[in-house]
């Protein structure tokens, strides 16, 4: 938590002003028995007559007003300062998430951070607010009704010592144990965040195979998980007001009995044990209050390891070096690479190959063979374990992430539109793209009817995750994407799995007579997409069974030859 705390320096004077007031209102507080006191003693018994008492009253009144507007003064800079905090909190833990490497976000999943952000910056913030309102308050209470006890009676003050003492073993007792119990309900909140994002993303296979039923038994036990650590760690935090009144009830049945001695002896007013019992409640009401607290910053320090745990991963992009070695030889380069996921074995291995400045590369090979493990080795989405891979002569690891992704035209398996227009996901790649130029490139991609058919053109309204366009079309769109961006390198990864035959065909006629020559990767599970290619990289369980043109590979790789014939076959059936 203390590493977090750095997020309140630009909310420094209100961190100061919020424990200010509400010490100020305390104080006010502790004022309030004495003066009941004397109205008692001096007003009541002491025949000071009802003007007196009027006037007390008249100072209580003032006292509680004053008291309220420090309340609120004191709530005000609080909740600025705790908002304030968890504001920047989530900036930086958001751009710590855009710095992690695919391996990273990998590790630790996407529901996982999803729950740091929302629900483990709100405890925070919570656990931030109680802590500038009440830390300070409640120990000044306690501990100033125990002085102001201790000036009415030793005896009386002892009793205060003593109490406040067993109070103080039970709640920081509590308090060690309950901490290990929310950091565990909180990583069974993250198992249920991760069994409903699941089932949301994939809520038409489960349809499909009537896994409704078995995704709602799943879901109720991780759940029924979440439900029991919470309850475990919530009754174990539900003892703390029970031992606390006990204790307290316990304290004020000793104080009573002391003062009536004392009284009787003389040593002791009426009023002074009046004001001692009240300093008592004060005790109990402010325990109760730091019960609360405590169990709130509990949850806060446990939410706080996780989002820390975040910012101690190490950052992933690689900001490119001035003194990097440039290679003489070719533009993209593989030598002897290897590249392993977190805890698996090898997706690739001894993978060596080369490709020139303009080339057509194609991949193939069967499903989990590695080929998006490949091209995703140029733009450094994922670090070779073993070898380099070297784009313009220069390391990969060596450029920087962000002069290497500016080269590079991306278009993932899976195609992901943004909310906005099509104009706004257009110029992702070229925010000074003319809508001219836009155009061109959706034309290339075969998408300029999807445009056409749109209400507004380029204007259309573009939903989350494009869900109002079909598979075929979002494909299309996320391929003029990158062509609007005319990157040297652009990577297709299986981006045409839902065009029919004769778009494909059209596609790569007019990648290849695109102005700037690329050099193009073609990932595809169809051999007629990539035997135009000047290279064809066959992959087979992560190694390289065979390099060279279709005709090439027609001889001299049956593997090859296996997925072009049995496609073949179909298409002539």
């Amino acid at each position: 938590m203390r590493k977090l705390l750095k997020y309140l320096k630009h909310y420094k004077l209100e961190s100061i002003l919020a424990p200010f007031f509400k010490l100020l209102e305390a104080a006010f507080e502790l004022i309030v028995p004495l003066i009941v006191a004397s109205i008692i003693d001096d007003g009541v018994s002491g025949g000071r007559g009802a003007d007196y008492v009027v006037y007390m009253c008249l100072i209580l009144v003032a006292l509680g007003v004053v008291g309220l507007i420090s309340s609120v003064t004191a709530q005000y800079f609080a909740a600025k300062s705790a908002v304030g905090f968890s504001k920047e909190l989530r900036r930086d833990l958001f751009a710590k998430m855009q710095s992690l490497s695919y391996s990273q976000i990998d590790k630790i999943g996407t529901s996982r951070m999803i729950t740091r952000m929302t629900s483990d910056v709100n405890q925070i913030q919570s656990g931030i607010n109680m802590v500038l309102r009440l830390f300070m308050r409640s120990p000044f209470i306690v501990f100033g009704a125990m002085i102001m006890a201790y000036t009415i009676s030793v005896a009386a003050g002892n009793v205060f010592a003593v109490t406040i003492a067993v109070l103080c073993v039970v709640v920081f007792g509590i308090m060690l144990i309950t901490i290990p119990l929310y950091k565990k309900s909180q990583s069974n909140l993250d198992k249920v965040t991760a069994a409903t994002r699941q089932t949301l993303v994939g809520v038409r296979v489960l349809r499909a195979f009537c896994k409704e039923e078995e995704e709602i038994k799943q879901f109720n036990e991780r759940n029924g998980a979440l439900c029991a650590s919470q309850k475990f760690a919530g009754l174990i935090s539900a003892l703390m007001n029970p031992l606390t009144y006990a204790i307290i009830n316990a304290g004020t049945i000793i104080l009573i009995y002391c003062g009536a001695v004392q009284v009787n002896s003389g040593a002791l007013s009426q009023g002074e044990v009046i004001a001692l019992y009240n300093y008592m409640a004060q005790i109990l009401i402010e325990l109760i209050k730091l019960a609360n607290l405590i169990i709130t910053v509990t949850k806060s320090f446990a939410c706080a390891g996780r989002v820390n745990e975040v910012f101690e991963l190490p950052d992933a992009i690689c900001p490119g070096s001035d003194s990097a070695e440039k290679r003489s030889g070719h533009y993209i380069q593989f030598e002897n690479v290897c590249a392993r996921y977190t805890g698996g074995a090898n997706a690739l291995t001894d993978i060596s190959f080369t490709a020139e400045k303009g080339q057509t590369i194609g991949v193939i090979g069967g499903t989990g063979s590695g080929k998006t493990t490949l091209v995703n080795l140029i733009p450094h989405f994922y670090d070779a374990s073993e070898g380099g891979v070297f784009v313009d002569g220069f390391n990969v690891n060596d450029v920087g992430d962000a002069k290497l992704r500016n080269m590079c035209g991306v278009v993932p398996q899976r195609a992901v539109l943004f909310r906005g227009t099509i104009r706004d996901n257009m110029k992702w790649g070229n925010p000074q793209a003319t809508d001219e130029e836009i155009m061109r490139a959706i034309e290339c991609a075969c998408a300029s009817d999807v445009v056409s058919a749109k209400d507004g053109g380029l204007d259309a309204y573009v939903e989350q995750g494009g869900k109002n366009f079909s598979g075929g079309q979002r494909q299309r769109l996320t391929i003029a994407r990158a062509l609007v961006k005319k990157p040297e390198i652009l990577i297709l990864d299986d981006s045409a799995s839902a065009l029919d035959y004769a778009t494909d065909a059209k596609l790569r006629s007019n990648l290849r007579d695109l102005g700037y020559n690329p050099t193009v990767f073609i990932v595809s599970q169809r051999t007629s997409s990539i035997q135009g290619a000047d290279k064809i990289l066959v992959l087979d369980n992560g190694r390289l069974a065979g390099v060279g043109t279709h005709e090439e590979l027609l001889k001299s790789c049956e593997l090859y030859r296996e997925i072009h014939y049995s496609q073949y076959e179909k298409e002539g059936a």
